[in-house]
């Protein structure tokens, strides 16, 4: 499983979006988590997405990651669709699904207003796809980052991918060599995936805004950089690795700034703000730090995220896909 292409997106998808609509503020783009709709008064961020390999806890992140992106463009979730595709009519199977999905909505304050559900023989295991929407007074896109703008990334990178691998991955992890304790740790990640706290403090301040999923933080920041026609920097000795994180990624010989990285959030604020930023997010309780400098990008060519040496654009390939192969 990979990201489409910029450029297939372009011819594909951002071509065909039917009928033009005058309420429609923000659609699809490159790098956007959601769309931004005009309604009476206020403004309503929609997004979408989907939610399959990881089967442990597949409803709690499936509500997690698809409020993740309202919040990523300063909405406040409030309503979600859920769909359910199941391999077979199992009630135990669609039990725990459905509890989760309860869980976690009722955790986080968002109403689950309808969806669809079905078996479909050709999948192994379940399917999700969500779509969340909720209000904004300020929506923040992708694509506002501008050169001299500090780029802030809260909790730190690979959450999501940790918290799968010590559910999912377990045994593999005990048999390379983790020790239970770190792999309990790790699993207690789940907890931190939603993003909503941190998009109440930055969406004041942030020109930008993203939230890292496929691909984790890197791929989050080429997506950043390339929806805004920017060049970012990157010394990944400043992106935060916690000790399960890394624990669990070694063993499994992935990249934690190359997995998933759900519950972190990107984004951009401008220079002078950044120290009072960092330091609210703080208060708050909530691990944030200052990675790299937004630069402008002479020449197109120039646009992306230079890490290691490797200048990168278009989209970085998830490692952690390979381990359900």
């Amino acid at each position: 499983m990979s990201k489409l292409s910029p450029d297939a997106l372009e011819r594909f998808i951002f071509s065909r979006t039917g009928a033009a609509n005058a309420d429609l503020l923000a659609g699809p783009g490159y790098g956007e988590d959601a769309a931004a709709v005009a309604t009476d008064g206020s403004t309503m961020v929609v997004s979408t997405d989907p939610i399959s390999l990881a089967a442990d806890r597949i409803g709690t992140l499936g509500v997690a990651i698809a409020s993740n992106d309202v919040a990523a463009c300063g909405g406040i979730p409030e309503w979600l669709v859920a769909t359910i595709f199941l391999p077979s009519e199992d009630e135990h199977l669609l039990d725990e699904v459905t509890r989760q999905l309860d869980d976690e909505a009722r955790r986080l304050g968002i109403t689950i207003v309808g969806g669809h559900t079905e078996t479909l023989a050709a999948l192994d295991r379940p399917l999700l796809s969500l779509t969340c929407m909720g209000p904004t007074d300020r929506y923040v896109p992708t694509a506002g980052a501008e050169p001299g703008d500090a780029v802030v990334l809260t909790k730190g990178a690979g959450i999501e991918a940790t918290a799968v691998l010590a559910t999912d991955f377990r045994d593999e992890l005990e048999a390379a060599g983790v020790d239970g304790a770190t792999i309990d740790r790790a699993a207690t990640f789940f907890d931190d995936i939603s993003v909503l706290p941190e998009s109440a403090v930055l969406s004041g301040a942030a020109t930008a805004m993203h939230d890292p999923t496929e691909g984790g933080v890197l791929n989050g920041l080429v997506e950043l950089a390339g929806a805004s026609g920017v060049r970012i920097d990157l010394d990944r000795e400043r992106v935060p690795v916690s000790a399960e994180t890394e624990a669990c990624c070694g063993a499994m010989d992935v990249d934690p700034l190359r997995v998933l990285g759900s519950g972190a959030m990107l984004a951009t604020v401008p220079d002078d703000e950044a120290e009072e930023v960092v330091s609210t997010l703080h208060e708050e309780g909530i691990d944030a730090t200052v990675v790299a400098t937004v630069e402008a990008a002479p020449d197109a060519e120039d646009v992306g995220v230079v890490c290691d040496g490797e200048h990168l654009v278009g989209s970085v390939d998830d490692e952690m896909y390979a381990l359900w192969e």
